[in-house]
């Protein structure tokens, strides 16, 4: 068994000694509609409102986000698709915004040698799932409860993970974050961002975008056919849901 496998099947006795597939399925339901037609509310933490939607969210979008990030990264490295090579171990790894780690887990886990984690989020259920994850990984990790946007980055090298962040952020986080991402990778530092592919969510997209291609990075749109976990799989059609294909976008900063 994978690391990514024990990690799905430790989510699954976790997730669903309280619940019921069909109360999970149910919550899902109501938490892609947050997604799509209420996502003013996500700031406020609509999203994890209860034991169902932090379920669906951990069951559900937790490993649609490490698949895509582990694709995505993947094919940034077209050299050596297995592997973004690390190769100075003292470089750490900032998930901001980390969620339940599935994306911080994706890329360090294609890293050699795998970098240490600090994951930063405002949610402490979220932070708790993200500890729970790089352990499941056996990743070396510690969780800072705080906003992304005002992380304080380490003096020394680093990777620096958005996924599915800065969109959720206001406008005045967004604003200050971008011009700190470019000073790091002026400095030296990997950065990533990825994000729905879907325009409306990302109207700040195209500042973003201008920055990281300016200073040499990349602008990609991604569509990935993978094969699902079988829950995965067994809850998108519960809920109504298509993912047979995988789509994102990322912006990329960095030496491969």
């Amino acid at each position: 068994m994978t690391r990514s496998e024990r990690w799905l099947s430790a989510l699954e006795a976790r997730h669903f000694s309280d619940l019921t597939f069909q109360e999970v399925s149910r919550s899902l339901r109501a938490l892609s509609a947050t997604y799509v037609e209420r996502r003013d509310r996500l700031r406020e933490g609509a999203a994890l409102t209860g034991a169902g939607k932090r379920a669906a969210f951990a069951l559900f979008y937790g490993p649609l986000h490490y698949l895509l990030v582990r694709e995505i990264v993947r094919s940034i490295s077209p050299g050596d698709p297995e592997r973004v090579a690390l190769r100075d171990e003292r470089a750490t790894l900032i998930d901001l915004g980390c969620g339940t780690g599935a994306a911080g887990a994706a890329w360090a886990e294609a890293c050699d040698p795998h970098p240490q984690i600090i994951g930063v989020d405002r949610n402490p259920w979220t932070l708790t799932e993200a500890a729970q994850t790089y352990r499941d990984f056996g990743l070396r990790a510690r969780t800072v409860r705080g906003d992304a946007a005002a992380f304080v980055f380490p003096k020394t090298r680093a990777m620096i993970l958005a996924a599915f962040t800065v969109n959720e952020l206001d406008d005045r986080g967004r604003t200050a974050l971008l011009p700190r991402l470019m000073d790091r990778a002026a400095s030296g530092d990997r950065i990533l961002i990825v994000e729905p592919i879907a325009r409306s969510v990302g109207r700040w997209w195209t500042d973003w975008q201008r920055a990281f291609v300016s200073a040499g990075g990349r602008d990609d749109e991604w569509r990935f056919r993978v094969e699902l976990p079988a829950l995965v799989t067994k809850l998108d059609r519960a809920a109504g849901l298509n993912h047979r294909e995988l789509t994102g976008r990322s912006l990329y900063i960095g030496q491969v």
